[in-house]
């Protein structure tokens, strides 16, 4: 039986709709360093067994929450657990600040890049391309139903880099019109897949139709070790209006044909013999 605490930590992850798979797993990696305060021993140990379920049935679709399970051990020694999981968090942070540096050497002077969603590695390239005084917009959508664009543009406002939101629907129309296209990943499979907010993969194909080069931002740890894309679980989420019932699923996915490069901190993986 897990703490209180920690299932606190868990509901709220489950609760959270803008900021994806890299907060989620960071967010996972704390509920670890809470358990190593609270409990050790045999308690640890079987806390550990359950949390390996626990964390990623948080969200299926992404592969960050498994790979964190799986680097986290099965042990009773509370400070081995704190260690590993203060680990992941370095490794994540340096892996975002390593992305934002190689993702910005991609972007020319006076680049329109189109984006989809929320990405805290896609924001990164931003960052580091703006510090490096490049001149560029962004045309991002609205990213309905949860509005994670919206949460971007606030950020792009704060780094005072020029953007336009567009609404879902004109990701066809406006694809012509960037010369780039980032978006980030909540799971890359092994046959080169990519899973993303709904929406991605018509942006995808709607690059390609323009010839607009289409990148994908992700960390190592959202590559999934095991599963094709034939085997990962989309999660859905049906809501009404007007009384009538919408179906919505919150990702979709992109095959790798469509994917220019993988950005990480490794370096830009070609999908899907680089993987």
């Amino acid at each position: 039986m897990l703490p209180p605490e920690i299932r606190s930590i868990l509901e709220e992850m489950r609760a959270e709709r803008i900021r994806g798979a890299s907060y989620l797993a960071r967010r996972g990696a704390e509920a670890y360093i809470k358990l190593a305060e609270l409990l050790s021993g045999e308690e640890l140990r079987k806390a550990l067994e359950e949390m390996r379920e626990e964390i990623p049935a948080v969200n299926r679709t992404m592969a960050s929450l498994y790979n964190l399970s799986r680097f986290i051990p099965i042990t009773d020694n509370s400070e081995l657990v704190r260690a590993k999981a203060e680990e992941f968090i370095k490794l994540s942070e340096e892996a975002r600040r390593e992305i934002g540096n190689i993702g910005s050497e991609l972007i020319d002077e006076n680049e329109v890049i189109i984006t989809h969603s929320f990405s805290s590695a896609v924001l990164e390239i931003f960052k580091a391309a703006k510090k490096k005084g490049k001149r560029f917009r962004v045309i991002l959508t609205e990213s309905a139903p949860d509005y994670e664009g919206l949460a971007l543009a606030r950020e792009l406002e704060s780094l005072g880099i020029p953007f336009e939101i567009i609404t879902d629907a004109q990701i066809g129309l406006f694809a012509g019109k960037a010369t780039l296209a980032l978006v980030g990943a909540d799971n890359v499979t092994g046959d080169g897949a990519v899973i993303n907010k709904a929406g991605t993969y018509l942006l995808a194909l709607a690059c390609h139709d323009n010839g607009v080069p289409f990148y994908v931002a992700a960390e190592s740890f959202k590559l999934h070790p095991e599963l094709t894309s034939d085997e990962v679980e989309i999660v859905e989420r049906k809501f009404k209006r007007n009384h009538l019932l919408i179906r919505g699923y919150l990702f979709d996915i992109t095959p790798w044909r469509y994917v220019r490069g993988i950005i990480t901190e490794l370096g830009i993986l070609v999908p899907p013999k680089e993987l």
